[in-house]
């Protein structure tokens, strides 16, 4: 069965690699991306190869109109949303929790989670079946680092991931009668670069030998975790915490 799905941040990475396997199963996807519009094009032209659809929408999630906007292109596009997925984040550079500006652990916050619980909101209002919605999945990408801590790194951004698994906690339980389920993904480090935007563009290959598996994660074995709990195979999971993580 085709669906639409919204995925935030959805240009590089775990998001862009969660788009192309969603194309692969045929269906619709919202690209949302904050400033690289020429990356975002070319994830839709990914999904078009994989046999999905996409557009790509910018916006940047911590602002309200932005979030709207996302929601209101992609069903003006391809109709109502089946899913969404809150994957927008950013890092910080590596700081001890005394060295960090206000305005440092302000952006994170607004992005990491308000970000998240804007996007969420906007999917309460629209996909329950009570509210004419067709039900379905919301995904919220978190972190091992909500578990972890990552003392001596930033603490701010695992606080915001912490934030981040309450809110798929919660509102799996308010949206569970509606026809929607809510999960939270918890990558541990994987090879992307949002390491680069924080500084540290070989943190992932570094952190990665300490892991059980001796490597860090690919953005692909993410995915397959984000688009299960978007699919109808995960039909009976809700409130769950899925760490992806190579048992670290």
């Amino acid at each position: 069965m085709s669906k639409t799905i919204l995925i935030t941040g959805a240009s590089r990475g775990i998001g862009r690699a969660a788009a192309v396997l969603a194309g692969r199963r045929g269906w619709s996807v919202g690209v949302n991306y904050a400033n690289n519009r020429a990356a975002a094009e070319e994830v839709v032209g990914l999904v078009a190869e994989a046999g999905g659809r996409a557009v790509a929408i910018q916006g940047d999630v911590a602002i309200e109109a932005d979030v709207i906007s996302a929601f209101d292109q992609t069903e003006r596009t391809f109709g109502p949303l089946d899913g969404v997925v809150a994957n927008a984040g950013i890092v910080g550079e590596k700081q001890l929790l005394a060295e960090m500006s206000a305005e440092r652990m302000r952006r994170m916050f607004e992005v990491n989670v308000l970000g998240a619980y804007l996007c969420a909101r906007e999917a309460a209002r629209r996909l329950p079946t009570s509210l004419g919605g067709r039900g379905g999945s919301i995904v919220l990408v978190s972190s091992v680092a909500a578990r972890l801590g990552s003392p001596f790194e930033y603490i701010d951004y695992a606080g915001s991931k912490a934030a981040v698994d309450t809110l798929a906690l919660g509102l799996s339980k308010e949206l569970g009668a509606e026809g929607v389920r809510v999960n939270a993904v918890r990558p541990g480090v994987t090879e992307t670069d949002i390491h680069a935007s924080g500084g540290q563009p070989d943190r992932a290959q570094r952190v990665g030998t300490m892991t059980p598996f001796g490597r860090a994660g690919r953005p692909e074995e993410v995915a397959e975790a984000i688009v299960w709990l978007l699919s109808d195979a995960s039909s009976y999971v809700s409130g769950a915490l899925l760490d992806v993580s190579g048992g670290r």
